[in-house]
């Protein structure tokens, strides 16, 4: 017992030792006392003189304004959600957004605040985005708000809502990306920008598959589960997540017309690793931290990533480089440098006109260096020799004004806090215009514009997987075609591709990345001739276009329990990097394995995440429903057929057992009625059917109908759901392909 005890004290001790999240307190403010915060440490001072004096000598603030500046980079960040626009129910989610939440939410004080009524980000599209003085603490904690709070948290969880930081959706707005677009994400997690990538693939929801697709990385295992966790939520087959270091991203190949080439990105996303003081009204504690050093020091790694970036990039494409730093050593000293090193290649375009209604201050065209002891340095024949590891040439403006002046860096775009009660970011739009000096023969681009356009035909380019250990290197390294490295690599991943089982991506050989995070499973394409799938086809009588060779599991020998799809894009890039990347995650979920199916001729049930890719493709087994039958079918657990309506009755009462698709029309006579269409799972029993559909899904559709859910959430914890019920094949549902993620 004394031993035990003393262990429970010692955890209570670490416990009050512990700072709690940066976002909770700069959100919630923690519950104070005498003695400082809940956590137990003393309350953090939001005064940094060094910050002050750094900021104010690089003049990033127009004249008069410093004070509003520091008063809004005290003040708690507003919280900003994002509604989820290729979706249908976009503008169903705004409407019921406008006309009931928000109304509820005017003339409410809570605890002697009055709560400000959401407002429409100026900038961002059609109103997708919206910002209110509403903290997180009072949207826990406050009866009045339960109902805006838990239409949050659901709506979050069935990805039609993100809440995401204002200044996050900058970047993939600026990337400006189409539906035809392959697209880069170099350090996507948690995922927020990578979400909003997603919905610009799907700009027409019509189309199941784009032309175009998402690769996104991140250097930490880990944070690459958050990912998928994020993308899984948009349920769409043109999505893969990497697990890399972006500052040496392998090039990855592609098989065009029979012979392999060098897969060049039409559009990259370079959210670099930052100081992040920018974060200051959500990570408080950057208050306390902050000094000129963690800038010095990410510098390097923040121009290898661009430079990374750069040369993965098609002729004619766009990256957009970006931080949540003001600092012009993380900013404006790499983007100049970058320019530099491509000696004309790159170019800063001018997106002043792109975003109207964002305000934001031109990017520095001077700038000094600073240690964090407050010694300054104009230029680097200033800094003596003791300090040339930690100071690099690369950290100063161009010496030449000339030079200086055609960089354009004013181009750069600075959002500064107290201007539109945001973070603080900083954002750079780069075009490449012919290819990094270090490279030759590049692939050019095939006319730019929103209308799809054939597959681009890359040369080829530099050694693959190799990278420029240091920008300082590109000087002295000479422009050359194929190496014999790249040569030899090649034949021997054609070697290696031939002696490989047919389909099968199976992960990387290097014991290395076996050391750390999760073994993933290999990805194994279903064969043409796999007995599997004629049953699956005449069941769902699906088209002859449909296309199963994008019919992938994650099983390489035993029986299938899930069945992924993929666009043939992603299909051709996973089919030729197995060797090459490391894959965490990729396509959407179509079926799932029934056990008790195979007696009703077809063995694979239908998953709702996968539903709006596979229904385009499916010819039987449909059963149109009303909107009363909606309502029925998500609010009771195995309606009888005769609840229905008599249509959708005279449909179901003579098929066979099995998976259906419940399919609701929109009358556009009945402008009051649900105007979208809506697609669920569902079992059809022996006099019985039922839904297959997540919780907060069924909560979504409800809402978008009208009901009340508290009540519905309530009634949650005595009934199972439809997901999770005792229905042959539903625990395996939960599970997916994050075997590890937990």
């Amino acid at each position: 017992m004394g031993r035990r005890s003393r262990v429970r004290r010692l955890q209570q001790q670490q416990q009050q030792q512990r700072p709690g999240s940066a976002e909770d307190g700069a959100e919630d403010g923690g519950k104070r006392s005498g003695a400082g915060w809940e956590g137990g440490y003393p309350e953090i001072v939001k005064e940094n003189k060094l910050f002050e004096h750094y900021y104010q000598e690089l003049k990033i603030v127009p004249e008069g304004e410093w004070d509003q500046f520091m008063d809004a980079l005290r003040e708690p960040l507003p919280a900003t959600l994002r509604i989820t626009g290729y979706k249908s129910h976009a503008k169903e989610i705004l409407h019921c957004l406008k006309n009931k939440y928000f109304k509820e939410l005017e003339d409410l004080e809570v605890d002697g605040q009055k709560v400000e009524v959401p407002q429409p980000l100026s900038w961002y599209p059609e109103e997708l985005a919206w910002h209110t003085n509403l903290s997180r603490k009072i949207l826990r904690k406050s009866p009045q708000l339960e109902k805006f709070h838990q239409f949050l948290v659901s709506e979050t969880e069935s990805g039609n809502i993100s809440r995401q930081e204002a200044v996050s959706m900058i970047p993939p707005l600026l990337l400006n990306a189409h539906p035809h677009h392959k697209i880069l994400d170099m350090c996507a997690a948690p995922g927020s920008k990578t979400t909003q990538l997603i919905e610009m693939l799907h700009a027409d929801m019509s189309v199941p598959f784009p032309e175009g697709f998402v690769i996104a990385n991140d250097v930490d295992n880990k944070r690459c589960y958050l990912l998928v966790h994020q993308a899984k939520r948009l349920g769409s087959p043109c999505i893969m997540v990497v697990n890399h270091d972006a500052s040496c991203i392998p090039r990855l190949q592609v098989d065009v017309n029979g012979k392999k080439e060098a897969l060049f990105y039409d559009r990259i996303l370079c959210d670099v690793p930052c100081s992040g003081d920018g974060t200051m009204r959500k990570n408080i504690d950057v208050w306390k931290k902050w000094s000129t050093l963690n800038s010095l020091q990410l510098h390097g790694l923040q121009l290898r990533i661009a430079t990374r970036g750069a040369e993965q990039l098609v002729e004619g494409g766009r990256m957009v480089y970006s931080t949540c730093s003001l600092n012009p050593i993380e900013d404006e000293a790499v983007i100049a440098s970058l320019l530099e090193k491509s000696e004309g290649a790159l170019e800063l375009a001018d997106v002043s006109s792109e975003l109207p209604g964002l305000k934001w201050m031109p990017g520095l065209t001077q700038w000094k260096v600073m240690t964090k002891d407050g010694q300054w340095f104009a230029t680097w024949d200033d800094v003596p020799h003791s300090r040339h590891t930690q100071i690099r040439p690369t950290m100063f403006p161009p010496k030449d004004p000339e030079k200086s002046q055609a960089m354009h860096l004013e181009r750069c775009l600075r959002i500064l806090p107290h201007h539109q009660n945001t973070g603080g970011f900083f954002v750079a739009v780069l075009v490449k215009k012919s290819s990094m000096p270090w490279n030759k023969r590049p692939p050019k681009l095939q006319g730019e514009s929103a209308e799809p356009r054939g597959p681009v035909q890359p040369g080829p380019a530099d050694p693959m997987g190799k990278s420029i250990s240091h920008p300082l290197e590109l000087e002295s390294k000479p422009a050359a075609g194929i190496s014999d490295t790249e040569a030899t690599e090649r034949a021997e991943n054609l070697e290696n591709n031939g002696n490989k089982k047919d389909g099968v991506c199976g992960p990387p050989p290097s014991k290395k990345m076996k050391l750390f995070g999760f073994k993933e499973d290999p990805f194994v394409f279903i064969p043409e001739d796999d007995p599997l799938f004629p049953p699956i086809q005449k069941f769902y009588a699906l088209g002859p276009s449909f296309p199963k060779m994008n019919l992938l599991t994650r099983t390489v020998e035993g029986k299938r329990r899930q069945l992924y799809m993929v666009s043939k894009e992603l299909r051709n890039v996973l089919l030729n990097n197995s060797e090459r990347v490391k894959v965490i995650n990729t396509g959407v979920k179509v079926w799932c394995r029934n056990n008790s199916g195979e007696e009703f001729d077809c063995a694979f049930r239908l998953a709702q995440e996968g539903i709006y890719t596979l229904y385009p493709f499916i010819n039987s087994r449909i059963i149109i429903v009303s909107m009363e039958d909606v309502k029925i079918l998500l609010t009771q657990e195995n309606p009888f057929f005769r609840k229905l309506s008599s249509e959708a009755y005279s449909q179901v009462k003579d098929m066979a057992k099995g998976s259906v698709v419940l399919k609701y029309e929109p009358d556009p006579a009945k402008p009051d009625t649900l105007q979208c269409p809506i697609v669920l799972c569902g079992w059809r029993g022996k006099a019985s059917i039922r839904t297959f559909v997540p919780k907060n899904e069924r909560l979504h559709y409800l809402r978008m109908m009208g009901l009340e859910v508290l009540a519905e959430k309530k009634r949650e914890r005595a009934v199972p759901t439809s997901e999770s019920a005792a229905s042959p094949g539903a625990p395996e549902d939960q599970l997916g392909a994050e075997q590890g993620a937990g």
